[in-house]
């Protein structure tokens, strides 16, 4: 396979690889507006990729080093440095890249996360000094929908208390972004409401925590918690079903892609208010 590949993709690049090359790769990066968490991830990727090779890019060893990583990682680990490793090589000019092709993804079965795992995780955090922070992140991804990372992101501008609105921003040089690069708002409960109003103020004159929920500091309190921050969006998207709401107002408030729904993306356009109207009968209905 490799004399193969050889033959049919030769560049005739022969040149030491160097971590200025990543930086540059990096930069380029940067402008198409992908997270601060996801650059960290690639510059990893690609520096452990370099340093093992010793800068001397060759199919074969490319090849070896694939090898090796694919029994330490995960199939979603190993087709995520597998894809940002092509991507840089390609960048670089070695045509012989796009025959990398990783194993496809085994099937994922969702996790189910109920009301019990939401009251769990409460539990967890009960009496803690940061409990009026965690509960906020909690009840707030619970009923928003949110991205982990977005929820991070999330400054305190960025939150209507009075008409209970969250503004999710793809503003990449105030260091947020989104998955689909296109800000949108979603919404909260009244509950939430009222959790939010008291947290925001605790914030602003009492505390002294530097983020609104700070990403490093959270990973700490969750390591051994019965859920993650990540899991708050599956139990908006589950509870959202059990509540019979509409599918495509969820896409809309969790920011999914839109390609490939032509409903969404020709016909179904909702206003701001229109959707809030269809959150609180759907969310706020027990309220």
């Amino acid at each position: 396979m490799g004399n193969r590949l050889s033959r049919r993709y030769s560049t005739g690049i022969n040149r030491t690889i160097t971590h200025k090359d990543i930086d540059n790769y990096i930069q380029l990066r940067k402008v198409n507006g992908i997270s601060k968490s996801w650059i960290y991830d690639i510059s990893i990727y690609l520096s452990k990729y370099v340093k093992c090779i010793n800068g001397n890019v060759t199919q074969s060893n490319t090849l070896e080093y694939l090898n090796i990583i694919q029994s330490q990682y995960s199939v979603t680990s190993f087709r995520k440095q597998t894809y940002q490793i092509r991507k840089f090589l390609l960048y670089l000019g070695y045509d012989w890249a796009k025959e990398l092709q990783p194993p496809k993804e085994p099937m994922y079965i969702p996790k189910r996360v109920s009301n019990d795992d939401i009251n769990s995780v409460l539990n967890y955090i009960k009496d803690s000094e940061f409990e009026l922070q965690l509960k906020s992140i909690i009840l707030l991804g619970a009923t928003s929908g949110m991205r982990a990372q977005e929820l991070y992101q999330l400054k305190p501008k960025n939150i209507d208390i009075k008409n209970r609105i969250v503004y999710i921003n793809h503003k990449p040089k105030e260091g947020q972004t989104t998955k689909t690069k296109q800000s949108r708002v979603s919404f909260f409960t009244i509950e939430v409401q009222k959790l939010l109003g008291e947290y925001l103020e605790y914030y602003h004159n009492e505390s002294d925590l530097k983020y609104l929920f700070g990403e490093k500091h959270l990973h700490k309190i969750f390591k051994n918690a019965p859920i993650r921050v990540k899991h708050l969006r599956k139990y908006f998207s589950q509870e959202w079903d059990r509540r019979g709401g509409p599918t495509s107002i969820k896409k809309i408030l969790m920011g999914h892609s839109l390609k490939g729904d032509v409903d969404l993306q020709h016909y179904n356009a909702q206003s701001e208010e229109d959707l809030k109207r269809i959150y609180d009968k759907v969310m706020c209905s027990d309220s």
